[in-house]
């Protein structure tokens, strides 16, 4: 037959006018004639062509619009038709074909020929079902379009006996209908491919399922996927939630002389009662019966005789989270949905499928899925399984800005370690909300104080006298800047980041050049810069520090000045390329070592997850906000981290743009345990250990002179060469010391196992893991190290000052504690932060105290060093 499909713009109205004017469907509402226009699909069919086929399946709704049209009763039906009536009928424009086998979802009575060139209108029979399940009114129109025939009386009343079943049948089925499958099994895991070969052989019986598993696993679309893959799967497929049952069971069985129940409305289609376990008790017993021989009994009034038992002609679908002995045992086949955290190998096929899914939803282009989200998807457990999967990839898509890739920072599952031991201040303390939300905070601070101050002390350092006891830029460097930074770090953590001086210059310099260049900045290179950045900050953070020492910038003005303009040029370059504060979050060494000692702080940037979840649309946090309604105007997060998926506090620089713009309150300022994060929710990074083992090494290296009378040697470090070659050995060797004690924890398994293989033996914990218990004494080294100057030089800082510009300033006030009461502080803060690193350790690797005693033994032989070396 030929048939071609016309091709254009449908005009909905004109086609409305048109079926009003020309068909039986004239009787229709508006509301359903435009349901049905869009959906007509015009074709043009040759003459002599036999367009449908008596006796066959129905493909769809014809409606004629132009030509001719022949119809030809199936012989097997031609004896009904009153002899006077012409066996063969022909159709004028606005026939309507298959109505009536569509409705009764029986075969085809006629064979229709084109007499000529035909215009038709075409619905497929699965969207023309869908319109008549929904708008029962369309069966009333078969019964007008057959009262055109007044001989065939009796045909019509048989008719109209069963469009009244079927309009009720309809009715009572309607609520409770399924009507596809969601999507296919997903994934290509062996619990995947299992679970393909388990439901394909159940489509092919007719036997009853239990299917059973997890909240919210995809067993309802397993019951789908069975009946929409067995023969049946042109019938009606219900779905009813057994805890809205009534107990009385008359929804289900119907009444003996009322209303039909859904198993006779359901005719041979697939029954499935969904949360079996919470089934009422009266029921059990006649569900019982029905699984086990196909009958069931219609519920009676009170005093009436029992109805005869009838037969239920539907395939039953059982899904339950829990076992129901009673009713499991009757059941022939079984099959079991795995969890989503046990089939880990198929979260990467899930989140390609939901990206797709979504994005074309909502008319996105599909972002690129980096490995990093994949991981930490799979690095959860995802106990609401599909939906919560579903929900954690649909809130990235919205927060996601277009043409970004799909990272880790932007999937984060929920995780309820993040609101252990919290306190939010902005609640407790609504001025402080006030506050962080207000222009002062950061940027009338960065540009009113910061922007200056850095500058004058840049020229101080340049200009002024060159040394630490005359030049007030020598003084506030690094005897007010560093040691408050590292006293800073467990108080408020990187809170002094959100007005640094270096980004400050960056900041301006990219908005200068935008104004003089205007174009797009670049995005973040992440995958290159999650890769080499960290190093990139270890390297230059170890070379700033051989140059401190061999040059001895502390007491070297100028060459302070130079240190601080290169961190500068840093930030400016980088900030004229990248968008937002890329030199921060990858390259920075401050920002790097700022990141990690941030980690202990007991104050945290935060956002309730399930507030972002529920009600987040826009994702400003991350993406900014122009400032509409209560929002502030603000680029968003300065580092492209999202409050409520951080995992520490490594990418958050306490801006608080995120509190500015979330339209939700989501956003917290907790306090909390400090360090927390490490032993919950803390994921270690190689280059942040490394930074760690520099830091603890850097000790050693600016105490040279003591240690060099501890050993009793003369290392001559007057001479250049030497005294680098000395520097670079012992900005190595120290981190040596945690290494052997890894090693020895190796070791001594090794033996173990040797020595008793019957024996099972737990493994050391990685070193990667294990290091992060050494950051406290890492940081209270390096505090203990800097107190002699900010205890015994920072008080200096008036009489500096008029030093600086030529005067004495002998006479004015100084604030110096004694050498002894420094002493006793430092010698404090190592026993405090040993102890501390020791109960760290433990808690970060949950071992018995003497399986990690080597550990423990390392801090303590390096604390002996310290108090040695500062004391």
């Amino acid at each position: 037959m030929s048939i071609t499909v016309a091709e254009g713009k449908v005009n909905v109205t004109q086609i409305v006018t048109w079926l009003q004017e020309k068909t039986a469907f004239k009787t229709l509402s508006a509301e359903v004639l435009s349901a049905i226009a869009p959906l007509l699909e015009e074709r043009t069919v040759e003459a002599n062509e036999t367009l449908i086929k008596a006796e066959t399946q129905p493909l769809g709704l014809y409606i004629l619009k132009e030509g001719k049209l022949e119809s030809q009763i199936s012989p097997n039906l031609a004896h009904k038709r009153p002899p006077k009536l012409s066996q063969n009928l022909s159709l004028l424009p606005g026939s309507l074909i298959n109505l009536e086998s569509l409705i009764l979802k029986q075969p085809t009575r006629e064979t229709v020929i084109t007499k000529s060139n035909c215009q038709i209108w075409f619905i497929d029979h699965q969207r023309m079902r869908a319109l008549i399940t929904k708008y029962p009114e369309i069966t009333e129109t078969l019964s007008q379009q057959l009262y055109k025939y007044p001989d065939l009386t009796e045909e019509l009343a048989i008719l109209s006996s069963r469009l009244n079943f079927e309009q009720e049948r309809t009715n009572v089925l309607r609520p409770y209908l399924v009507t596809k499958a969601k999507c296919g099994i997903i994934g290509r895991s062996r619990y995947a491919v299992r679970l393909r070969k388990q439901i394909q052989e159940a489509s092919e019986t007719q036997e009853s399922v239990l299917i059973s598993g997890e909240p919210s696993s995809g067993k309802d679309n397993a019951a789908a996927l069975i009946h929409f893959g067995s023969s049946q799967r042109r019938e009606p497929m219900i779905k009813v939630d057994c805890s809205r049952l009534q107990g009385s069971g008359e929804e289900l069985f119907g009444e003996a002389n009322g209303k039909i129940g859904l198993l006779e409305a359901l005719g041979k289609g697939t029954f499935v009662l969904n949360n079996v376990q919470k089934l009422d008790e009266n029921l059990r017993g006649a569900i019982g019966q029905l699984l086990k021989d196909g009958t069931f009994t219609p519920v009676t009034s009170s005093g009436e005789s029992p109805p005869p038992t009838k037969t239920c002609q539907a395939r039953i679908i059982l899904i339950s989270e829990k076992a129901v002995p009673e009713l499991n045992s009757l059941v022939p086949r079984t099959i079991k949905i795995p969890p989503l955290r046990t089939r880990k190998a198929d979260l990467e096929d899930h989140l390609k499928y939901y990206v797709s899914v979504i994005c074309r939803s909502k008319g996105l282009p599909q972002p690129q899925v980096t490995q990093e989200a994949i991981r930490e998807l799979q690095g959860y457990d995802f106990p609401n399984n599909l939906t919560e999967l579903e929900n954690c990839i649909r809130r990235a898509i919205v927060e996601l800005p277009e043409g970004q890739p799909l990272t880790e920072e932007n999937i984060w599952p929920s995780n309820n370690e993040k609101k252990r031991l919290r306190l939010n201040l902005l609640n407790k303390f609504p001025r402080l909300r006030q506050f962080v939300r207000s222009a002062w905070w950061p940027d009338r601070l960065k540009y009113w104080l910061v922007l200056p101050t850095f500058a004058i002390i840049v020229a101080v350092l340049f200009v002024g006298p060159q040394n630490r006891a005359e030049n007030f830029g020598l003084n506030l460097f690094w005897a007010w800047w560093w040691p408050g930074v590292l006293i800073s770090f467990p108080l408020i953590g990187r809170l002094w980041c959100a007005a640094c001086p270096f980004m400050v210059y960056g900041e301006i310099a990219q908005k200068v050049s935008l104004w003089l260049f205007p174009r797009k900045l670049k995005r973040w290179p992440r995958k290159s810069a999650e890769r080499w950045g960290g190093w990139f900050l270890f390297g230059l953070f170890a070379l700033i520090l051989l140059w401190e020492e061999v040059w001895n910038l502390q007491d070297t003005a100028y060459l302070s000045g130079y240190l601080l303009l290169v961190i500068t040029a840093g930030a400016v370059i980088f900030s004229v390329i990248f968008e937002r504060r890329f030199w921060c979050r990858y390259l920075c060494p401050i920002g790097g070592m700022t990141g990690m000692f941030g980690k202990l702080s007991m104050i945290e940037v935060r956002a309730q997850q399930g507030t972002c979840s529920a009600e987040c649309t826009t994702g400003q946090c991350v993406k900014g906000s122009s400032g509409e309604g209560d929002t502030q105007a603000t680029n968003g997060c300065s580092l492209c981290s999202h409050p409520a998926q951080l995992q520490d506090n490594r990418d958050c620089v306490m801006c608080m743009n995120c509190i500015k713009v979330c339209p939700n309150s989501s956003g917290e300022v907790n306090l909390r345990l400090p360090g927390i994060d490490l032993w919950t929710t803390h994921k270690p990074k190689f280059y942040e250990v490394a930074l760690l083992l520099l830091l603890l090494d850097l000790v050693f290296l600016h105490r040279l002179p003591e240690l060099e009378s501890l050993l009793g040697v003369n290392w001559h470090l007057e001479q250049f060469w030497t005294h680098s070659a000395i520097a670079v050995t012992v900005l190595s060797l120290p981190a040596l010391i945690p290494l052997l004690a890894q090693g020895t924890m190796r070791l001594v398994y090794y033996l173990k196992t040797k020595l008793n293989p019957e024996t099972s033996f737990p493994q050391p914990a990685p070193f990667l893991e294990a290091a992060y218990g050494y950051l406290p004494l890492v940081l209270g080294a390096n505090i203990a190290h800097y107190l002699d100057l900010g205890l015994g030089e920072a008080g200096r800082l008036f009489p500096v000052m008029f030093a600086t510009f030529g005067g004495s300033g002998e006479s004015l006030p100084i604030m110096v504690t004694h050498p002894a009461v420094i002493n006793f502080l430092q010698g404090g803060i190592l026993f405090l932060v040993s102890v501390l690193s020791v109960l760290l350790t433990q808690k970060i690797l949950n071992r018995s105290f003497w399986s990690l005693l080597p550990q423990h033994l390392a801090i303590l032989g390096l604390t002996v060093g310290f108090w040695q070396l500062i004391v």
